[in-house]
């Protein structure tokens, strides 16, 4: 008899699908996806712009305002996911999520749109809106990713990398159309000025608001339609009426943390909060200070404590040897792989600020917005994401695809790559020349084939290693790693040294502005205020006791921190792939 001859109207769909290699599930959250990457990177491209220019936040601060809002971002699905695995299911945290996102894009057109009348008012409405996106994401983040795992039972596991790749080219679609809308509604400058309209920025937002909904609502209306296993079970509904058939034989169904972990946990996380904070800011105590130091001395020593911390819990509730080995796994590239995301998330913030004041951004005659040159990052992505997939899907027939922490590995060196090229196009630039765009866009071609071995692999590998109780959880703990490299991205953003239009308004107010940093020259009372109110720089900037002089030395940090983390992981990889016990 044929095997499909007594298989349900879903199941035979889902042997159809099987035949085009992905189920019809994969092409929904893709597209939900597609939407809130709009919503999120169209929002990022403005963020630090907006508050720079509008809101007359220095470029220092936004940078470490910046981090800190994307590594809450990352460290909230731990929230989201510890959630949804307990109470509310996949499904329902993607609904609130996405919802919460849409009212915090809302809430950031209506500060863009009161600045003029009150800067306060407006710095309210946008850590209002912050702190909403921050747990909109929290909830969204986990929970669809742990979809797409769940979207394949054991025996397709092996088709996670190239599902994870192509969900990730729906990432960058969605990437891609935000960092050119937005920044095209929001980031205007006069044409024969040169003049940037400040007013401009709400439109952007709205876009990004706008964005989430239609991602949100096309959710909701295919979710019961194709989100579904092959016998027609939703994917990620309420956890109660989860069955032994969404588990692994053998597999606990619930994940069960015990009074005594959950105390360690909690001490530990203390501990280590103020172990950080000593050595972020040199103090133990807490006082009134700006918003930058407030989050280096708040946020980001939370973020590293709960990451260690809940080290510890989760291996708690591990079962036998095989799961805290594949656990440990999941840990140790997630360690590494903070370093790739400090030195990726510079797009925002470092440079950003780069192709606003030293980039000729003139492309056949047009002149690139600043906020768009992100853009390129999804560009490469949607070009190759695909041929990626493919790559991984042809090596792996011919027996020769490298271990998920090698590819890793491979991730880390191409970023590596990228800051090197750039820096040696950077060393002769002085501080009124120009950078050509094509070295940006060379640089984001380079951190897009990087991305591409890492970041998709990441999430396929959580999916492969991460016990089903607590997948969701799981993948809020390998975004951790996100949100420890957003924290350290934020900080290393701090250090760009002083550029081009900066000695521009320091020869405005009478000053050398490299005598100042040289400490040639004191300035007077009405001079540092001036500097004050034009966001002038007093000092170079350092890092771990060496001081950044020029863009050069400001790059060289990342090929640095990225080179060294690309060989340990290398080396040690053959290791990882013993712990992974036979997942790939």
């Amino acid at each position: 008899m044929d095997n499909t001859e007594a298989l349900s109207p879903k199941q035979d769909e889902f042997v159809e699908n099987k035949g085009s290699r992905h189920p019809k599930g994969l092409w929904v959250l893709f597209g939900t996806e597609m939407w809130e990457r709009f919503n999120f990177y169209g929002m990022r491209a403005l963020l630090t712009l907006f508050m720079v220019n509008s809101l007359l936040i220095k470029e220092a601060d936004a940078a470490i305002i910046y981090g800190g809002f994307l590594a809450l971002c990352y460290l909230t699905p731990l929230l989201g996911g510890f959630i949804a695995d307990k109470y509310i299911g996949n499904r329902n945290a993607i609904l609130i999520g996405g919802s919460l996102m849409a009212i915090g894009q809302f809430l950031l057109f209506i500060s863009a749109s009161t600045f003029s009348g009150s800067v306060d008012s407006a710095k309210m409405f946008m850590w209002l809106a912050l702190f909403i996106i921050i747990f909109g994401n929290g909830f969204f983040k986990p929970n669809i990713s742990s979809m797409v795992g769940s979207l394949y039972p054991k025996q397709e596991k092996s088709k996670l990398d190239s599902a994870f790749t192509i969900f990730y080219m729906g990432i960058n679609i969605g990437a891609f159309l935000g960092q050119f809308i937005c920044p095209y509604l929001g980031d205007v400058k006069d044409a024969t000025t040169g003049v940037r309209d400040i007013f401009a920025f709400k439109w952007g937002f709205l876009a990004a608001s706008i964005a989430m909904v239609i991602g949100t609502v096309t959710f909701f209306i295919l979710k019961n339609k194709y989100v579904v296993t092959p016998e027609g079970r939703p994917i990620g509904g309420l956890p109660k009426h989860n069955t032994s058939a969404d588990f692994e034989e053998g597999e606990t169904q619930t994940a069960k943390f015990s009074g005594a972990a959950l105390g360690i946990t909690g001490v530990l996380f203390i501990v280590l909060f103020f172990i950080f904070r000593y050595l972020l800011v040199g103090e133990f105590g807490f006082k009134a200070v700006e918003m930058g130091q407030l989050i280096k001395g708040i946020i980001y020593p939370f973020i590293y404590a709960a990451g260690i911390s809940l080290a510890f819990l989760i291996m708690s509730s591990a079962e036998n040897k095989v799961e805290k080995q594949r656990i440990w796994v999941i840990y140790i590239v997630s360690f590494f792989i903070i370093f790739f995301w400090a030195a990726f998330e510079q797009a925002g913030s470092s440079l950003t600020f780069i192709a606003d004041n030293q980039t000729d951004r003139n492309i056949f005659g047009w002149n690139m917005p600043p906020s768009m040159v992100q853009i390129f990052n999804g560009i490469f992505v949607v070009m190759l994401a695909v041929p990626f997939s493919l790559c991984w899907d042809k090596l792996r027939e011919k027996g020769k695809e490298p271990v998920s922490p090698m590819k890793q590995a491979m991730g880390l060196a191409l970023i590596a790559l990228s800051y090197f090229i750039i820096a040696h196009n950077v060393k002769d630039l002085g501080n009124s020349g120009l950078l050509a765009i094509k070295w940006l866009m060379l640089l984001y071609f380079i951190q897009t084939c990087g991305e591409l071995c890492l970041s998709p692999i990441g999430l396929s590998l959580v999916g492969k290693l991460a016990p089903k109780r607590f997948a969701s959880l799981l993948y809020g703990v390998f975004f951790i790693s996100n949100a420890a490299g957003y924290a350290l991205a934020g900080s290393l953003g701090a250090l760009i040294p002083a550029t081009g239009d900066k000695f521009t308004k320091a020869q405005e107010i009478g000053v050398n502005l490299q005598d100042v940093l040289d400490k040639k020259v004191t300035l007077t009372a009405e001079q540092a205020a001036a500097f004050e109110k034009a966001q002038l720089p007093l000092q170079n900037p350092t890092f771990a006791g060496f001081e950044i002089h020029n863009l050069f030395e400001f790059f060289m940090v990342f090929v640095v921190l990225c080179g060294i983390a690309a060989v340990i992981l290398a080396l040690i990889s053959p290791i990882l792939k013993k712990m992974m016990h036979g997942v790939n």
